[in-house]
């Protein structure tokens, strides 16, 4: 026993753990069998052509079939039955654990189908666990702990390809207690994730309702108490228009900010990521209480409230109010509205659409009051925080 460390326990690479723990690679977990079924989805010959997918038959996975920790069916491929028994490898079953490992790396899911076999495309591999000795639900957990990922990202950053191939995944180690306390790790986990899914499942409600509230308030269907008048018809680019500041990398100081349309998180108003904006190309500058949109035709639901002064991608427009008869917080609700989205998205460009704002200046805006614009968005910004 190493000093320092207390009786059971013992210490290794990963930290102290209990004696009655294993750290052992992937491959070795093979060799004894507590793991019986390592393959992905390397058809090579036999990969499918395009003309092969079907509407229904055996569902063939990919990692962007992944949600949630589980397989989203309605929206994978499909294999004719026959061509699907061909495979010799990726042949998933009922209770296997799905590591997503090329392009998109990382996502795991556990495989529930009543289906005899699924296929795995080449972005995923299969983990088949031998229950006396491994329980799967623990896998699942294990193959997304802190102690697995830094492990493949520590491998992805010595190469320039973005995927963990099989034979690398077999050198990564795992932590693994006795059957019984995997199994009872996996009931808790899972008692953790049943609470969390409530929660999730409580937030979209709320989410709904503040969508609900914010159609009735930014159309004057409903009004605030203390609020009455008629609003103002008026166009977008007359109240509204783009910070066209554009800025060079080298002119930006040290520690300016970067945000990139990855950057947003999509319909969710979020701030995903940021990086240094040294070495980037030509940028727009934008100021804190700029309204951030993504103007790429796929990506008009990319908007942010800026809580930072930076530069952003050319692809993003920081708009501002440029009438004193627009409030900012209002300005970032209206880009929202699902009738901005349908003006932004009559676009140009056969390469990647974006927005003309020839046309979304155009966009004909009811405008209510400054103070009841302030209080729509204070009340919208306080169902959004809760």
């Amino acid at each position: 026993m190493s000093a320092g460390v207390r009786a059971g326990y013992k210490q290794t690479e990963v930290g102290v753990i209990p004696e009655d723990w294993r750290l052992d690679t992937v491959q070795q977990f093979i060799d004894e069998g507590f793991i019986v079924g390592h393959l992905d989805g390397n058809h090579g010959e036999l990969y499918p052509r395009s003309d092969e997918f079907k509407s229904h038959g055996v569902s063939y996975i990919g990692a962007n079939d992944f949600a949630n920790g589980t397989v989203a069916f309605n929206r994978c491929k499909f294999l004719a039955p026959e061509r699907a028994g061909k495979f010799r490898k990726g042949v998933a079953k009922d209770g296997d654990v799905l590591f997503a490992h090329n392009a998109t790396v990382g996502p795991v899911a556990m495989l529930r189908t009543t289906e005899p076999f699924v296929i795995l495309s080449t972005t995923a591999t299969y983990f088949r666990c031998d229950l006396d000795k491994l329980n799967n639900l623990y896998l699942n957990a294990a193959l997304q702990s802190q102690h697995f990922v830094s492990q493949y990202q520590a491998v992805m950053a010595q190469s320039t390809r973005f995927q963990v191939p099989i034979t690398t995944q077999r050198k990564l180690s795992l932590v693994l207690p006795p059957l019984p306390e995997q199994r009872a790790i996996a009931a808790a986990l899972g008692d953790v994730d049943a609470l969390l899914g409530g929660l999730d499942r409580l937030i979209a409600k709320k989410r709904d309702l503040k969508q609900a509230a914010m159609q009735q308030l930014l159309t004057g269907q409903t009004r605030l108490p203390g609020f009455n008048g008629e609003w103002e018809a008026v166009e977008f680019g007359d109240i509204a228009t783009i910070r066209n500041t554009k800025v060079i990398s080298l002119s930006t100081p040290a520690g300016t900010q970067c945000v990139e349309l990855e950057s947003i998180g999509q319909a969710s108003g979020r701030l995903l990521g940021s990086f240094d904006a040294s070495g980037s190309s030509s940028k727009y500058s934008f100021k804190k209480g700029d309204v951030l949109f993504g103007r790429l035709r796929a990506y008009l639901r990319k908007y942010w409230l800026a809580q930072f002064d930076g530069v952003c991608s050319t692809e993003i427009w920081p708009l501002i109010p440029c009438d004193e008869r627009l409030y900012g917080g209002f300005l970032h609700l209206l880009i929202q509205t699902n009738g901005f989205i349908d003006a932004a998205a009559v676009s140009y460009g056969t390469h990647m659409p974006r927005s003309d704002w020839s046309i979304l200046g155009k966009f004909a805006v009811q405008l209510p009051s400054l103070p009841e614009q302030t209080a729509i968005a204070t009340l919208l910004s306080d169902m959004d925080t809760e």
